[in-house]
């Protein structure tokens, strides 16, 4: 039966790092996968994790599941941290979050629900978007279909086109927004921007989810939920995959959560008792280990106070990445205007690399890119930035 089997291609970003692993050169760079770097080029565990997890290992006394909507303390600080302690929708009911395995783990979660609730709707990703998307939402059956994102001649948004796409979409249809940081473009929304958007979508009665990845990345904590707040404001139904993979370090311990809004609180529980159901289809409950220090940190002041120092010095490294790059490569002579890689925000740029530069990068000096030419700005440590820069100029001038 299985002898009959033809291998799977490989992921487009975590075959690049299994690829970069079995490379011997040892310069060689990933720009591939999205993890955070530190100067030294490592990931760390942050040091208020480090003091969360000190004080579970103290006080825990069991390993009982958790419920099937996952970790209490952690649901309700993530709907704090998304809209902030005194918004009216913590207290009105109509909001209820899930805990999930991740981001991804949320996201599909939030398509096999309304594939089994809402029926056939075609799921629409911004043009590009990243890689996993369609593969998350077509594996629960659902069709996707793209709008206009990207505007290659300015480097920016293709907003009117973006807001015209959005007024031809069918009523009922879900729309998949980056909540901040867009992957793999590194182009968000203004809060102007954020605002049409919202009305359009609420017009038009389509269902959006944000891909909220990398809350505290680009601007801070609040400012990077203005979208989150705009959309609140104007759709009555909404859905939220988040994720603490980057904002907390924690990678390994798939941490995340579906949080939904409904028009009134009646309908939000209802709406969980299906999430729920799909959950127990899925893996009936979520890991407790990173959920409980995420809700250590974000209840305890002094941790929590600690967590948004490290979060905004991340978030400052990365901004310097960028702007060493783009300074590095005009001292290497490269003619081609890059300095848009210093106006983008969070950890990836599509930096205009072609397929062949991208080839090219890895063949002749083991810096390792996405084939679209997104690359990890994370990736970039003061150390390997002259090899880098060096790796582009001499792409870019043959």
């Amino acid at each position: 039966m299985f002898h009959s089997l033809v291998a799977a291609p490989p992921d487009p970003i975590l075959g690049l790092t299994e690829a970069f692993k079995k490379d011997p050169n040892p310069n060689k760079i990933n720009l591939g996968v999205g993890v955070y770097k530190d100067a030294q080029g490592r990931t760390p565990v942050l040091a208020s994790v480090k003091r969360a997890e000190e004080k579970l290992l103290r006080a825990e006394q069991t390993k009982n599941y958790l419920p099937i909507e996952g970790h209490t303390e952690f649901d309700a600080a993530t709907l704090a941290l998304l809209f902030g302690a005194n918004h009216p929708l913590l207290h009105s009911g109509r909001a209820v979050t899930a805990q999930a395995p991740g981001g991804t783990g949320a996201l599909r979660v939030a398509a096999d629900f309304i594939a089994s609730t809402l029926g056939a709707r075609t799921v629409w990703l911004s043009d590009p978007t990243w890689p996993n998307h369609p593969n998350v939402f077509q594996a629960a059956g659902l069709k996707i279909a793209t709008y206009p994102y990207f505007d290659k001649s300015s480097n920016g948004v293709a907003f009117e086109a973006m807001l015209a796409a959005f007024g031809n979409i069918p009523e009922g249809d879900v729309v998949v927004l980056h909540g901040c940081c867009h992957n793999p473009t590194g182009i968000d929304l203004n809060r102007a921007q954020w605002r049409a958007v919202a009305e359009v979508v609420a017009e038009r009665a389509l269902l959006p989810i944000v891909d909220f990845a990398y809350q505290g990345f680009a601007e801070g904590l609040e400012a990077d939920a203005a979208g989150l707040t705009e959309l609140a404001e104007h759709c009555s139904d909404l859905l939220v995959a988040s994720s603490y993979s980057k904002n907390f370090g924690l990678y390994n311990e798939r941490v995340g959560a579906l949080t939904l809004i409904a028009a009134k609180a009646d309908a939000a529980d209802t709406a969980l008792s299906h999430i729920k159901r799909v959950i127990r289809a899925n893996y009936s409950n979520p890991p407790a280990h990173g959920a409980a220090v995420v809700a250590t940190v974000l209840n305890d002041p002094e941790l929590r106070a600690q967590w948004e120092v490290e979060v905004g010095e991340m978030r400052d490294r990365i901004n310097l990445m960028r702007h060493l790059f783009v300074e590095t490569l005009q001292e290497k002579g490269v003619m081609q205007d890059f300095s848009f890689i210093a106006r983008q925000r969070g950890m990836f740029s599509f930096s205009g690399l072609t397929p062949e530069q991208v080839k090219a990068l890895r063949e002749r000096h083991a810096v390792y890119v996405v084939g679209s030419g997104r690359i990890s700005v994370a990736g970039m440590t003061e150390a390997n930035m002259d090899y880098l820069c060096h790796a582009i100029a001499d792409v870019l001038a043959k």
